[in-house]
């Protein structure tokens, strides 16, 4: 599993996502998938 969580709350909630998913979201950013949303 991968966790993440916001650096500027640290003592918030952790995401877990498996190692694909987290490949798809690293994949998509790499490929300008999400450009739009910025």
């Amino acid at each position: 599993m991968v966790a993440v969580r916001d650096s500027k709350d640290p003592d918030g909630p952790k995401l877990l996502f498996t190692p694909a998913e987290w490949g798809a979201f690293v994949g998509g950013v790499k490929t300008g998938e999400f450009d739009s949303l910025i």
